[in-house]
């Protein structure tokens, strides 16, 4: 009885499968792509609101929460620097891929123009020009603001049209450059390994049936 209880116990083990790795496992992370208005904030606070992320590019998701996931934008790679914010959940559109341009990297250049008083009472003016990073537009009453980085400090600056861009249109399909190639052998390998199961299955039946089989039947005490 014991033998027939192990076999059994063998067969339910094969027919068990083994969990998948998940995409933090492989250590790909996540990320998520803003679409429409999806604003960065400083903290988890509708109040806290920083500038609008530039559409059809990603955050890094750090944490997924109910109403706020923490996240992170751009890299520490001179002359641009990352952000840790917060995004709302709602407000992303998750991928399950990682983004071969997941953040834009846009420098713009502001020319001020700087009034300066002659000796003879004329008016002249000083030409300054400034290059900003950019990260996103906020929008407020009196018009729009873009919210960059200069000399390592961020800020806002006044603009009557957010700059030009290129978007990206990875997340209309489920490919990335840097996503692997799928491995034409993963079918094949999977079929092998289902046959193995289903081998190792019947034998584990048969072991069973042998084991039943080869156990007798206890005699019947003959009567004189």
């Amino acid at each position: 009885m014991k033998r027939l209880i192990l076999a059994l116990c063998i067969f339910e083990a094969l027919l068990i499968p083994a969990a998948p790795l998940s995409a933090a496992a492989e250590g790909s992370g996540e990320y998520a792509v803003a679409l429409g208005e999806v604003w960065f904030y400083a903290s988890a606070d509708e109040e806290e609101k920083c500038f609008l992320l530039p559409e059809t590019y990603y955050v890094r998701v750090l944490e997924r929460g109910e109403t706020y996931c923490t996240v992170e934008y751009l890299t520490d790679d001179a002359p641009y620097k990352k952000l840790l914010g917060y995004c709302r959940t709602d407000a992303l559109t998750f991928v399950d891929f990682v983004p071969e341009r997941p953040y834009l990297r846009r420098q713009i250049t502001v020319t001020y123009a700087l009034p300066q008083t002659g000796d003879l009472g004329t008016e002249d003016f000083l030409t300054v020009q400034r290059t900003f990073v950019y990260y996103g537009d906020r929008y407020e009453e009196d018009g729009l603001y873009l919210y960059v980085l200069s000399d390592n400090e961020f800020g806002y600056i006044p603009a009557e049209a957010p700059p030009d861009f290129e978007r990206n249109t990875d997340y209309l399909t489920a490919v990335s450059g840097s996503t692997q190639e799928p491995d034409p052998g993963a079918d094949g390998a999977n079929a092998v390994q289902i046959v193995v199961i289903v081998l190792a299955c019947v034998a584990a039946l048969a072991v069973a049936l042998i084991l039943l089989r080869g156990k007798k039947a206890p005699q019947e005490k003959q009567e004189f």
